[in-house]
């Protein structure tokens, strides 16, 4: 199927990332000019720190002055789940950095992005998020995830007839080389480029999808929270 991104322009935001740089990939091979937006971007990338208002603001309308459009935004930047301390789960300090690094990043980047959208009458936004948002077990894990889905249904529902559509996809372990079985309380695996194939879809003009919450592989195997 041709996606349709021939003259279109996508900024992937965490694109050199584990996740990120494979849909960058995707999207250039399906003819999407991809600009990368992370903290240390490359030649053909901005700088973009989604933690500072400022350097979003200013990342995107850089991209906007080079380009003259966004069409789709991808954000895949967050803090990596191995970098939450397990012991510190419930400790509120912690909580609020991660709803910061993951859900407010997110909302951040896509609040700079939507004014030119709405503008053009067309935008796809997609955020990665998590399966554990659907289940307990780690509560820092569970909210900052369960918050940047909760973000994005509100934007997808106030962006509605405007063209612009808003998505979410969550993976579970996300690995080289996925494991087909699916344990019992456990989410399935995924590879960054099933992801990322999901991602491409979902960021194109054939995707007519939003407001949704879409899980790779398998949904969490058992009862969930949400």
């Amino acid at each position: 199927m041709d996606l349709d991104f021939t003259n279109r322009v996508a900024l992937v935001v965490g694109g050199t990332g584990f996740i990120g740089s494979a849909v960058a990939e995707r999207l250039r091979a399906e003819g999407a000019t991809v600009v990368v937006g992370s903290r240390h971007a490359g030649d053909d990338g901005v700088t973009l720190d989604a933690s500072d208002e400022e350097s979003v603001r200013h990342a995107v309308d850089t991209v906007l002055e080079r380009h003259g459009r966004i069409d789709a935004l991808v954000v895949t930047a967050a803090p990596a789940a191995q970098t939450l301390d397990p012991a510190r789960s419930s400790d509120p300090a912690q909580i609020l950095e991660a709803i910061d690094g993951k859900a407010l990043a997110f909302l951040r980047v896509a609040a700079a992005t939507i004014p030119a959208m709405r503008e053009a009458g067309f935008g796809r936004i997609v955020v990665i998020s998590g399966q554990n948002a659907y289940f307990t077990g780690n509560i820092t894990g569970s909210v900052r995830n369960a918050s940047t889905i909760l973000i994005a249904k509100n934007l997808a529902d106030e962006l509605a007839g405007t063209g612009v559509a808003v998505n979410v996809v969550n993976p579970g372990l996300v690995t080289t080389s996925p494991d087909p079985h699916v344990a019992p309380g456990r989410g399935g695996e995924s590879s960054p480029e099933q992801i990322a194939d999901l991602v491409a879809f979902l960021a194109s003009p054939r995707s007519v999808v939003s407001g949704e919450s879409i899980s790779v592989a398998h949904r969490v195997l058992g009862s969930t929270l949400l």
